[in-house]
């Protein structure tokens, strides 16, 4: 107990004996007493403010081909910040979906009830082009304000992401049919969202899932257990067996692995069939997640469900790698988002906050902490935009930025999902006891960072996928190296690690995986930050990402460290 609680204590206890009691005449209505207290020293509500105001972010969208959509970014960073969309976000997270396996009737219906909230924010997001409208957007850099649009965005809240996510990865997979893409690319690339369980031809736009892992096995897909039995229809399947987590159990279809005669294969499973009729989904509970709560994810059962096949029998893994790459994608980007956000509430706080005769954002350890968390976001959100930007020219066919994404993406995905959490503590600390409840939303910030790591693939499984690059696919060394040969020259520090890096990868084996990918990805983010970030950021960046004159913890750079230009770039003043 402090000596304030003690004092508080002391002052409040009551001097009369539990017999003796205020006459009723002398008694004082409560709202008349005086106040004991004015309410100081609290920072003012962050909302509204731009979520787009992110000079790293603005940079990387003009440098990666996407400057033509600087204005939409903006305006949409402009909602994202409103007190509204920010209540939009509260409200679905205190809101939970709810799970009806049943009508009043008794009739099973398996529909999942969310808050008017998660509405509003699906709908923002199909509109504003985060789903798969990217895909059918033939400007070069039309993926990569996709990503940005998703930095911004996210502001809002987390859970709403997922479908978004699954929407846009669903495409490039259903390609690999061209007749099933040709009937359903034009619904997924739609700005249009339509709630409701109906045919799908028949809605303006759609929201697609995903049913890949089992309780038995998880990332290793091969192991899973559901059966697809061919029908007398050429292409059409029956199912039975479950998953294990399916997130989004309203979606329209779902992308779905299951084994047919011919091995692990690749299916396309509608929520209501071409008649009208429901497919049999059977949820069988919602998970009780540790984070992104306002997202349903099940465990749902398949029994004589209709599938269409997508790509070869046999070949559902390679049929659903694309879709891997672009929700790998996300997580970093959604990893990067959060950053941000935790940093910019953090950095709000100091601003408005006094301790010891002077705002938190004047005293020196404050403005370390601030900086060194300042030179990790912009490092996690230049890296997203760098990979973005390989995905879009990916798309449009160059072989050498396919290359680089194969490897590069699974480098990020592994790091930079690996710094949320810490990231989101400290940037949560900054806040001190007001960071630690529910009202300012942090908590719920750093419940969501774990899952980043987790969602397609968690740490190990990403390793050992950048292992099986080197291994497989050559040429994605030599792109990734390629890469960072344009920084060469421009930092001894970085040269030193790179140089190190081709020396550690004829050695590369599993036992040492995390500690070469995490080597691999610094490496690559201080060559984005040496040849595009201010000369204080990258410079900071590599004496202690890359150099180890650093702490174990935030706030640790060292003496000489330009604070003052990292933080004016990452918080400029807001009032």
């Amino acid at each position: 107990m402090t000596s304030t609680q003690t004092e508080t204590q002391t002052q409040t206890r009551t001097p009369f004996a539990a017999h003796d009691a205020v006459p009723a005449h002398d008694a004082v209505p409560t709202h008349d007493r005086p106040a004991t207290h004015d309410v100081t020293n609290q920072p003012p509500p962050l909302a509204p403010y731009d979520s787009a105001a992110d000079a790293a972010l603005l940079e990387g969208l003009r440098r990666e081909g996407a400057e033509w959509a600087e204005d939409d970014i903006r305006r949409l960073g402009a909602r994202a910040g409103s007190a509204e969309a920010q209540e939009w976000g509260e409200q679905a997270n205190r809101n939970e979906p709810v799970l009806r396996t049943h009508d009043r009737y008794g009739n099973r219906v398996d529909e999942v009830d969310y808050h008017p909230s998660w509405h509003r924010l699906m709908r923002a997001a199909v509109e504003a082009g985060l789903a798969g409208s990217a895909w059918a957007d033939e400007r070069p850099g039309a993926h990569v304000a996709r990503t940005a649009g998703g930095l911004v965005w996210g502001h809002t809240e987390a859970g709403h992401g997922c479908p978004v996510s699954m929407t846009y990865a669903a495409v490039p997979a259903l390609r690999a049919q061209p007749e099933l893409a040709e009937v359903y690319e034009p619904l997924l690339t739609s700005r249009e969202y339509e709630p409701g369980l109906r045919v799908p031809t028949g809605k303006a736009g759609l929201i697609a899932g995903m049913g890949m892992t089992e309780k038995q096995g998880g990332s290793d897909v091969r192991t899973n257990t559901t059966t697809a039995t061919p029908t007398g229809e050429p292409g059409v399947y029956t199912l039975r067996g479950h998953k294990w987590f399916t997130s989004a159990p309203m979606s329209d279809v779902f992308l779905v692995l299951a084994q047919a005669p011919g091995g692990l294969s690749c299916f396309l499973v509608p929520r209501v069939l071409p008649d009208g009729s429901r497919n049999t989904f059977r949820i069988q509970r919602l998970k009780d997640k540790l984070g992104n709560r306002s997202n349903a994810s099940s465990e749902p059962e398949f029994d004589r469900t209709v599938a269409w096949l997508v790509g070869p029998e046999g070949r559902g893994v390679k049929t659903i790698i694309e879709m891997v790459n672009c929700t790998r994608l996300d997580c970093v980007m959604s990893t990067a988002t959060l950053m941000r956000k935790t940093l910019v509430e953090a950095g709000h706080h100091a601003r408005h906050r006094a301790a010891f005769g002077a705002r938190l954002l004047e005293q020196p350890l404050m403005r370390n902490v601030l900086a060194d968390l300042a030179l990790e976001s912009e490092a996690a959100t230049t890296l997203t935009l760098r990979l973005a930007g390989a995905a879009d020219r990916a798309v449009r066919g160059d072989a050498g930025e396919r290359a680089f994404r194969r490897i590069a993406t699974a480098v990020g995905k592994y790091w930079v999902t690996k710094r949320g959490p810490a990231f989101t503590a400290e940037a949560l600390e900054c806040l001190g006891g007001n960071g630690y409840v529910e009202d300012s939303g942090m908590p719920r910030h750093y419940r969501e960072a774990p899952l980043l790591s987790i969602w397609e693939g968690s740490g190990n499984v990403n390793a050992l996928d950048v292992l099986r690059a080197l291994g497989r696919d050559p040429e994605s060394a030599d792109a990734l190296f390629a890469e960072l040969a344009l920084a060469q020259g421009a930092d001894a520090r970085l040269d030193s690690a790179v140089a190190a890096l081709r020396t550690e990868l004829p050695r590369a084996d599993q036992l040492g995986a995390r500690r070469l990918v995490e080597r691999m990805a610094l490496a690559l983010q201080a060559s984005l930050l040496v040849r595009h970030a201010p000369r204080p950021v990258a410079d900071a960046f590599c004496a202690t990402r890359l150099a180890g004159d650093w702490g174990h913890s935030f706030g640790t750079l060292p003496s000489g460290t330009d604070l003052d230009a990292i933080l004016d770039r990452a918080l400029p003043d807001r009032g």
